[in-house]
């Protein structure tokens, strides 16, 4: 029987970029790659389940189960109705999977509903859709979509029961149109991101569990001030370093995690534009454990530092220089 075959490809993000906390995302030049092999035509014979294989960093721990692998079961709900952003590439490579498989054509907007409706900050999902430095929001809905919006996950992507019949997951729920919105801010190309990686995983669940319920006003103008320079300062060239480091600094994430992250602070305090020549700014990648230095020059020496600093605490890295990146891309064959 002849195959088409697609290849689909989602950068890797960071979230937060200092004081953004759920605001902004960047993509980076580290990519999940789906390839995918199908019958042209609807297989006549009895249904037979999807082949699944990884290989790549985690191959461990990813279900090969269609039914339990993120991917998969993304895609499945789209025709029928460590700090990288990982899940966020995953969710993006299952809505362009079913979007490719359904034949839908979809825009990129109608894409980013379906989306948010699995993961619910806008953050690393658009990032790897639409790709470079972009800031998002979620719009304010009316009671009804609102309540569209709000189906908790089990409902959108449920378990798959072993009594299911040949109807099963025939009428997900819909995503109200334009639940998410997004704006790309300007990037200096002289500006690359070291990825620093512990070798420990941290959930974000877990990392979002010491967050505080409420902030004082001057904690939140504090990072307000800094995210309204550091999404203007990050597109000039050349980049002030002196500008952007104090502009990446956050009241509202950072301080709370770091109980969670052994070295962070030291990291963080000890690794400056006046220490190490080139380096812009330095924060937590998303909710961590990996940290993002931005710099133009002086790479390895900035992330070997980092690294010393973590072994003090006993703790090795990995890490990466990495580009700024386009957004996702779907290829046939």
């Amino acid at each position: 029987m002849a195959e088409k075959k697609l290849t689909i490809r989602v950068p890797a993000t960071s979230a937060n970029i200092g004081p953004g906390f759920d605001v902004v995302g960047l993509s980076l030049s580290l990519y999940l790659t789906l390839t995918v092999a199908h019958p042209a035509s609807p297989p006549s014979g009895p249904y037979a389940d999807p082949a699944i294989t990884y290989t790549g960093e985690g191959a461990d721990d990813v279900p090969l189960d269609a039914y339990k692998n993120l991917t998969t079961r993304v895609a499945l709900y789209i025709p029928f109705g460590r700090g990288l952003g990982s899940s966020g590439a995953a969710v993006i490579a299952g809505v362009l999977l079913g979007n490719a498989l359904g034949d839908l054509n979809l825009p990129i907007e109608r894409l980013l509903d379906f989306a948010l409706m699995v993961e619910r900050h806008p953050d690393n999902v658009t990032a790897a859709l639409v790709g470079g430095f972009v800031g998002s929001y979620l719009k304010e809905l009316d009671e009804e979509a609102s309540q569209a919006a709000s189906v908790p996950l089990s409902e959108v992507l449920p378990e798959f029961p072993p009594d299911a019949g040949e109807n099963w997951g025939l009428n997900p729920p819909k995503p109200p149109l334009g639940i998410g919105h997004y704006i790309r801010f300007g990037w200096s190309e002289t500006i690359k991101a070291i990825a620093i990686i512990p070798r420990f995983e941290l959930s974000t669940a877990k990392a979002r569990e010491v967050l505080p319920t409420e902030y004082s006003r001057k904690d939140l103008v504090f990072n307000l001030q800094r995210l309204a320079v550091l999404t203007t300062a990050l597109g000039q060239t050349p980049p002030d370093a002196g500008l952007i480091y104090e502009a990446m600094k956050d009241r509202v994430h950072q301080p709370y995690r770091k109980q969670l992250i052994p070295g962070l602070p030291e990291v963080t305090s000890t690794i400056t534009p006046a220490t190490h020549p080139g380096l812009l700014g330095i924060c937590l990648s998303g909710a961590g454990p990996t940290i993002l230095a931005l710099a133009t020059g002086g790479f390895e020496r900035i992330a070997e530092d980092a690294g010393s600093i973590f072994k003090s605490f006993g703790i090795e890295i990995d890490w990466k220089v990495l580009e700024v990146a386009g957004g996702s891309v779907v290829t046939t064959q």
